[in-house]
């Protein structure tokens, strides 16, 4: 036996390990991602999951004579700190309104789930809305009043709310659901997100009974 018999012999255990490693944690992400949805299937009438190309699911049903629409997104794009998995729950009912709201917080003009950027007027931002929040619209004269805004300023406080959209078309609630770990990111550039379902809200300020 050549010396090196037992290091390609090694070497060889070693891809079979890593190997085995890699297909595993495919699956478990696999797994993962379509199960995303899962823990708030039940709070729908007729929840309906269909796989993205992503991975994650897309879940739509009826909640409170209301129909539902729950997408997740991950954004990994280098603008960013850190890689997002965005929560987007619209409701594609039509309005009786006649122009866009979009209120954005921390709008970076690259978000890729909203046309935010796109809406060529910007409005003055409420004093009762945090910092860090911008309104735009297609057209000004037409957008709901201000009481509106004021009506869910409570929501647009919570940090974790990225966009609210009202439109003739319905609405859209823009969540932070998760940001990649720091510490992996930083070091192994791991942007794993949706390991776990999401949780039910804790009220039903999103998803009324």
């Amino acid at each position: 036996m050549t010396p090196l018999v037992p290091f390609a012999a090694a070497g060889a255990a070693l891809a079979l390990w890593l190997a085995f490693r890699l297909a595993r944690a495919t699956r478990d992400r696999r797994l993962a991602r379509a199960a995303y949805f899962d823990t708030l299937r039940p709070l729908f009438d007729g929840g309906d999951l269909r796989l993205q190309p992503t991975g994650f699911p897309r879940l739509t049903g009826r909640r409170g004579g209301l129909a539902f629409d729950l997408q997740a997104l991950p954004d990994s794009l280098t603008f960013r700190k850190l890689p997002a998995l965005w929560v987007m729950v619209s409701l594609p009912q039509p309005l009786p309104i006649q122009a866009t709201l979009d209120i954005m917080a921390r709008p970076s003009g690259q978000e890729p789930f909203s046309h935010f950027a796109n809406l060529p007027q910007s409005l003055p931002c409420p004093a009762f809305l945090p910092d860090g929040m911008a309104i735009r619209s297609d057209n000004a004269a037409a957008v709901p009043p201000e009481s509106v805004i004021a009506a869910h300023a409570g929501l647009l406080a919570d940090p974790r709310v990225k966009e609210l959209l009202i439109s003739p078309k319905g609405l859209r609630l823009v969540i932070l659901a998760e940001e990649a770990e720091r510490g992996r990111y930083l070091i192994f550039r791991d942007a794993e997100m949706g390991m776990t379902p999401l949780p039910p809200p804790a009220s039903n300020r999103c998803c009324p009974p």
